[in-house]
């Protein structure tokens, strides 16, 4: 996308805003197809500096997730308990940790997707 879309850069305003980390969303970038739950940025950032410290060998990039959010509308998605889906399945399973720019986006909807045995 050449222009961010205006609803989803409103849309992760209020992510952020309300410090809500709820609000579902499945987007569509470089062709993967990422789904699960948005967090707002600093949530984001702390729970990854939290996964590095706790990490024998990473623990030295913590620091640069420590560093405040810029200012301004939102340039990015943070997902958490997120999975690319591929096939029948979900990487990783558990979810993960993902940032995504907006301008990125290609298609989006509202909700995640998980798959069933049923």
């Amino acid at each position: 996308m050449s222009q961010p879309d205006e609803l989803l850069v409103d849309l992760a305003a209020l992510v952020e805003s309300g410090q809500s980390n709820q609000m579902s969303l499945t987007v569509v970038t470089g062709g993967a197809v990422i789904t699960g739950r948005l967090a707002p940025e600093a949530v984001w950032r702390q729970r990854v500096s939290e996964v590095l410290t706790d990490s024998a060998r990473l623990g030295e990039f913590a620091a640069v997730f420590n560093t405040p959010a810029t200012n301004g509308p939102p340039m990015h998605l943070h997902f958490h308990v997120a999975r690319i889906l591929q096939g029948a399945m979900g990487i990783p399973e558990t979810g993960g940790m993902y940032r995504v720019a907006i301008e990125d986006v290609s298609a989006w909807t509202v909700g995640d997707f998980s798959y069933s045995d049923h």
